[in-house]
């Protein structure tokens, strides 16, 4: 009890929504998280590079320490090259995926988003729990290396959602020419 007790000292208070800001409420934690979540991208030079909001270098590099020292993420060396590692979503960072669906859902009903980025949330948001649940599935799987509970039948959430938003995208290029 006196770890607990030393370790709420050091936050503002107790409330479970400032505890969580204070671990996701900056700028860039959740959209590294979303990356490696949506995106899959699990190395540095990926989640910098396919970045749409042009995170700077520093940045991701004290992102990634900081939501790895929470635990929101691992971080292993890769086996196929010496100085790369490979950073991977925990239970804790997995179990975010409703917060993320939820987040979309009230950007989408408040913000002007555009169709191609927001097919995705919409798809989460019309799929709700039952859609969740199977993406954490997977995300558990490819992270954490759990098996599914049950074998996988056609594409995959993510799969389903890349291909939505590739179906936008051609629409709109379409639209333009």
């Amino acid at each position: 009890m006196a770890g607990k007790l030393e370790n709420a000292e050091a936050h503002r208070s107790g409330c479970p929504i400032n505890l969580t800001l204070e671990v996701l409420g900056d700028k860039w934690s959740l959209i590294v998280v979303r990356d490696m979540m949506f995106g899959n991208r699990r190395h540095f030079r990926e989640l910098l590079s396919l970045n749409e909001e042009g995170i700077a270098s520093n940045i991701l590099a004290d992102r990634l320490r900081r939501l790895v020292a929470e635990g929101v993420i691992s971080k292993r060396d890769d086996p196929s090259h010496k100085q790369k590692a490979i950073y991977s979503l925990t239970e804790k960072g997995i179990e975010l995926l409703p917060v993320f669906a939820m987040i979309g859902a009230w950007g989408r009903k408040w913000l002007p988003v555009t169709e191609a980025l927001s097919i995705r949330a919409q798809l989460l948001e019309e799929g709700g729990p039952p859609l969740w649940e199977e993406f954490m599935e997977e995300l558990r799987e490819e992270h954490l290396g759990i098996p599914p509970a049950k074998p996988k039948t056609g594409p995959g959430v993510r799969e389903r959602l890349q291909a939505a938003f590739e179906e936008v995208m051609a629409r709109s290029t379409a639209a333009t020419s």
